[in-house]
């Protein structure tokens, strides 16, 4: 049938519904922004999915902790389903019992004080987009005007024009320059850098607190209060991108309540807030900040539709009800210990469900390029789907329903795939002219 949007589709040049045969339709059909699909996924359910080919996955990478529920969780499927069969689309001019309830309910668990509010958008870029413009109205309203927004080196904001000047990586950067101007980038966990840059010119600094796509990079102890100090004192905002370690992923609701009496000016969210389901937000503390963007002043179409904020307090709620924080703090505990005992692994770091861990420096070839990409590719054939953020860590950002017998069977799979990658790169550096092995290893994986 014409236009056939199954999963078993065949492939018009083969006739078959293969790996392969979807790929070759990928390649021809979509632009080539994320380079060659690893697998073509076409099944999931809990921690697990498997591909077109029946290969069965333990999923440890979570759409790049996205899916917090896992996949095809019930309660979030029956959800979606409904609020669609009752409610789809609106637009803006009106709201909806679910969009006013979970704005409340993130207010509520972010401890945020009265006046604050939620803006809904559809992606982390997006809700950063929407910070950096609230950082730019409160910049543009002090007198004598404050032109300059500070960021991290080794950030990642996002891939659009504002937030891509946010994001620090060159390779992101170069091709689309110029990008919009008024951006400082200092490095990351530098105090002394910190204290030079927020000035009496600085309309806000923007930061992760575990900085994710860098190959998870936590703050230094004590660099979260300082910012805040020093933008009170300052008169500057601090915008907490916690895109990637919000919704559950560190253990808390939110990264920053890691520090105790702790409240920044703004947070952007996303990735796991819709268990899956595209949706993103902007949280602004205290009436002075929340009012600086009023009506006409930015917008979504699809921002806080019925389906995505349903999506949304769905994943809240299994996440209350499961205990879903406490069992990221313990698998995220569980695992870190037993990396930390693996040979060849140099470092653990992270939070709750959201680890990164280094791995030996130099490789068979003998170039030091670092063995991840390999390890990623190993793990792949071996049933398990992680990813290389640099080529010597992996990052892991697992369903918060993460069991410890799944832990666990990475754990114990791990040395077996070092074995595996450095085999495979000695036997790629000593076969001339053959494709290497780990080619499906990318360390720039796709974000918002």
């Amino acid at each position: 049938m014409a236009g056939d949007l199954s999963p078993s589709a065949s492939s018009p040049a083969t006739g078959e519904s293969t790996g392969a045969a979807w790929l070759e339709r990928y390649t021809g059909s979509l632009l080539n922004v994320f380079g060659t699909p690893q697998r073509v996924l076409v099944r999931g359910s809990g921690s697990r999915v498997w591909d077109a080919d029946g290969g069965e996955y333990l999923d440890l990478l979570g759409g790049i902790a996205v899916n917090v529920l896992g996949h095809a969780h019930p309660l979030l499927t029956s959800v979606v389903a409904s609020q669609q069969a009752t409610l789809g689309h609106i637009s803006n001019f009106f709201t909806s019992p679910t969009q006013v309830a979970l704005a409340e309910r993130l207010l509520a668990l972010a401890g945020a004080p009265e006046g604050s509010r939620v803006f809904f958008a559809n992606s982390g870029t997006e809700a950063v987009e929407a910070a950096l413009k609230l950082a730019r109205r409160a910049g543009n309203s002090a007198d004598p005007v404050r032109p300059t927004v500070v960021a991290l080196e080794q950030g990642f904001h996002g891939r659009t024009m504002g937030a891509l000047s946010l994001t620090h990586k060159a390779a992101y950067r170069e091709p689309f320059a110029p990008l919009p101007g008024g951006v400082t980038h200092i490095p990351a966990g530098d105090l002394a850098a910190l204290r030079a840059a927020i000035t009496d010119e600085t309309a806000a600094l923007v930061l992760e607190p575990i900085q994710g796509e860098a190959g998870v990079l936590p703050l230094p102890p004590g660099y979260l209060r300082e910012a805040r100090r020093l933008t009170l004192e300052a008169g500057a905002l601090l915008i907490i991108d916690e895109v990637q370690t919000g919704v559950g992923r560190t253990g808390r609701w939110f990264a920053f309540q890691h520090e105790p009496d702790f409240m920044p000016d703004a947070v952007t969210l996303a990735k796991g807030l819709g268990g899956g389901f595209p949706i993103g937000a902007l949280i602004t503390f205290g009436p002075a900040v929340s009012d600086l963007l009023g009506p006409g002043q930015h917008g979504s179409t699809f921002g806080g539709n019925p389906v995505a904020t349903a999506a949304g307090l769905a994943t809240l709620h299994v996440i209350e009800s499961d205990d879903l924080l406490g069992n990221a703090a313990r698998m995220g505990e569980r695992l870190r210990a037993g990396l930390a005992a693996v040979p060849g692994v140099t470092e653990v770091r992270g939070r709750g469900l959201l680890i990164g861990f280094d791995l030996d420096a130099d490789t068979p070839d003998g170039t030091g390029a670092g063995l991840a990409p390999a390890v990623v590719t190993a793990a792949l054939e071996a049933g398990f789907i992680i990813n290389a953020p640099g080529p010597r860590t992996i990052r892991l950002a697992p369903a918060l329903l993460l069991t410890a017998e799944e832990a666990d069977s990475f754990v114990a799979a791990l040395p077996g795939l070092l074995d595996a990658a450095r085999a495979a790169i000695a036997g790629t550096a000593s076969s001339a002219g053959t494709a290497s092995s780990t080619g499906t290893g990318r360390t720039e994986p796709a974000q918002e």
